[in-house]
């Protein structure tokens, strides 16, 4: 069986996780210096479709409130029929804005700060990596059905994130 195709949207440098490993990944990035196949700005998939799934993680609250039911619905027309969107986000439920550090993560310790503004470390050499939006369970949810998703499905996980999985 062939690989399906997957649009990994505001890839930055990292790369798919291995449970992703049976699609082949098309990486789309604002910043050109993360070298992604496509320089585009995730507000904009204008003209880009034909994908079997969209992987987005923490790259959503780099946008706008009033932006982001625009860009889901953007993802959702990049994919095909019964295409899957995947998205993961900070978990801003009860964070407080202070310096005590919630988990540690490969690039250092995380605080409440760092969920609900971006991390700092990656701030001063990253515009982009400001937060302008935030999310909890509910919100994220009624983001991706406002979106037009047929089924959707937002998991609390571990070290304040959350997983949103939408089918088209």
């Amino acid at each position: 069986m062939p690989n399906r195709s997957l649009l990994h949207i505001g890839c930055g440098s990292d790369q798919l996780p291995a449970w992703l490993g049976m699609f082949d990944e098309t990486r789309l990035d604002i910043n050109p210096a993360n070298n992604p196949d496509i320089v585009r700005d995730m507000r904009d998939l204008a003209g880009i479709t034909g994908y079997d799934a969209i992987y987005c993680s923490h790259a959503i609250e780099h946008i706008s409130p009033h932006e982001i039911v625009p860009a889901l619905i953007g993802f959702r027309a990049a994919l095909n029929e019964d295409g899957v969107a995947i998205v993961f986000v900070p978990d801003l439920e009860d964070v407080k804005a202070t310096d005590e550090v919630l988990f540690n993560s490969p690039a250092g310790p995380i605080c409440g700060i760092d969920l609900i503004y971006g991390y700092r470390p990656a701030l001063a050499e990253n515009p982009y990596m400001a937060h302008k939006t935030g999310f909890t369970a509910k919100t994220l949810e009624q983001a991706l059905i406002e979106s037009g998703f047929s089924k959707v499905k937002v998991d609390r996980l571990s070290d304040y994130a959350l997983m949103g999985a939408a089918v088209k």
